[in-house]
């Protein structure tokens, strides 16, 4: 399996109408998809409302991570401004290296 860090930016127009109308359904997803999805949360600027979001997920490729971002309902909605995929290889954790 291969760790990926997924970078999204939000598109601001509309934002807070489509966080509030598809937010259970994104929970759910994200509770759906669990065992690739490692961990998920919200970016935002000090002061300013979210900008975007930050998904680490460990599956076989590439294609996996776009499947899933598809399939999330933020996209689907028109939340999502743009999308950036990275390989990540972890090195640090809990104040050790790994």
């Amino acid at each position: 399996m291969t760790l990926f860090a997924v970078l999204f930016e939000d598109d601001q127009q509309n934002a807070a109408a489509i966080r509030k109308e598809y937010l259970p359904r994104h929970f759910a997803f994200l509770e759906a998809n669990a065992a690739s999805i490692r961990t998920a949360g919200p970016l935002s600027r000090e002061g300013d409302a979210f900008a975007g979001g930050l998904w680490l997920v460990e599956v076989e490729t590439a294609a996996a991570v776009d499947r899933l971002v598809k399939e999330d309902p933020f996209w689907a909605a028109g939340l999502r401004k743009s999308v950036k995929v990275f390989r990540w290889n972890q090195v640090f954790a809990e104040g050790a290296l790994l």
